[in-house]
């Protein structure tokens, strides 16, 4: 991993706004692309949420409504909040936002000034270090253990600064698919209460757990007294399959969520999913979540099977969220070192390039040596992506003539 620096942000050529066009490029002249590289599952949205999107546009709902959110959809997801994590929520401490990337950015807005600094770790959801410096704030980064990617808290407690002000975790994780322990979660709780620090946890993905549990914990619920200095974020658009609609929200003290009302009366106006996802809860019918957390699921064990065949990357843990994520480190260090495969950057342009399948290099996540893959795409292009991945992971060291990445 690029080693630990207090503003060192890189990204890899492979990222969100690359790739795309790359992808396209190489369709127009040859075969299909098999994208897996999206954060999303290639799922049609529960009928409920369409019924409500279009009763609001019968009934005439075309008007701005509060810049927090409805007050009956901010009551309705305190009550939720409050079944999950067994502590109150009311609703002036909920925030409804264009996305769980607004909830963060407002967040983290709100709540830091130049020159704090906030811990990151790494691998890292590639918004949050540059939503800290949008702050004038300073990204610190301390790197997760391998090969579960769980955080190391004595490398937390000793990135703690006088100035440091906040911590981000994000579980289950966006890229690596780790799930904290209840034991790491109370540890990072204790350290935020006796050093003073505010904990943003990204919880985005907290329907999709596929350990022996199956059930999501929040660092709430491992460390109840963490609540008055913690802001939970979380997403509509993924367990709902609305992800094109962007609605999240987050939940935070009072005084969190103030200053993000005002920040948001001056930078965006409604949400426009607000009321589809209303009338989605009025049902209180979770058949929809049911169906597509095994979907995952299936994908999920499908794609361990087909990576269970790799020889030098070791087959991904995927205990959360929607990722394989795999550790090329030990492949990238057998390949000759004056090959033009030096790194997972490299590795993804090989796989776009001679396999047409799509992946994130795990540059994007400040990890040079990782791999991105998701396995919410359509399950048959999910296992035929996957079997050209491991067949050109599989021939890497094997190969006698160097290979040279397109320009």
């Amino acid at each position: 991993m690029v080693p630990v620096g207090r503003t060192h942000v890189t990204s890899s050529c492979l990222d969100y706004e690359g790739l795309p066009k790359r992808m396209r490029d190489i369709c127009r002249t040859e075969c299909q692309v098999i994208d897996l590289t999206t954060d999303e599952v290639a799922i049609e949205p529960t009928g409920s949420v369409r019924e409500g999107a279009i009763a609001a546009l019968n009934a005439g709902t075309n008007h701005y409504t509060d810049f927090a959110g409805l007050t009956p959809l901010r009551s309705a997801i305190a009550e939720k909040l409050a079944a999950q994590t067994g502590v109150c929520w009311n609703t002036e401490e909920i925030i409804v936002t264009a996305s769980a990337s607004q909830a963060l950015c407002c967040a983290t807005l709100a709540m830091l000034d130049p020159g704090d600094e906030t811990i990151i770790i790494r691998p890292y959801g590639p918004t949050f270090p540059f939503q800290v410096l949008l702050a004038g704030a300073t990204p610190v980064f301390v790197d997760a253990r391998r090969p579960r990617y769980v955080p190391d808290i004595n490398a937390i407690r000793a990135a703690v600064t006088s100035r440091t002000k906040a911590i981000i975790i994000n579980s289950p994780n966006n890229p690596t698919g780790a799930v904290y322990d209840r034991t790491t979660l109370q540890k990072i709780g204790e350290l935020a209460i006796s050093a003073g620090l505010w904990i943003i946890s990204d919880e985005r993905y907290s329907r999709f757990i596929f350990t022996r549990m199956r059930r999501h914990e929040s660092i709430i619920m491992a460390q109840p007294e963490a609540r008055s200095r913690t802001i939970v974020v979380n997403a509509f658009s993924k367990e709902l399959g609305i992800t094109g609609w962007h609605s999240g929200y987050f939940a935070a003290p009072a005084e969190i969520a103030s200053a993000a009302r005002k920040l948001l009366t001056h930078a965006t106006a409604s949400v426009t999913a607000e009321h589809a996802i209303l009338h989605h809860h009025h049902f209180r019918d979770c058949s929809f979540e049911r169906q597509l957390y095994q979907r995952i699921v299936d994908a999920r064990s499908a794609g361990l099977h087909v990576l269970s065949d790799l020889r030098d990357v070791a087959p991904p843990r995927a205990d959360g969220s929607l990722f394989f994520y795999l550790d090329l480190s030990r492949l990238v260090s057998a390949l000759p070192t004056e090959g033009h495969v030096q790194s997972g950057n490299d590795i993804a342009r090989l796989l776009l390039d001679e396999a047409h399948v799509g992946c994130v290099s795990g540059g994007v996540f400040g990890d040079v040596s990782g791999l991105r893959i998701s396995f919410g795409a359509p399950p048959e292009l999910l296992k035929a992506g996957l079997e050209r991945i491991v067949k050109v992971l599989n021939s890497l060291r094997a190969r006698q003539a160097g290979w040279s990445p397109s320009p």
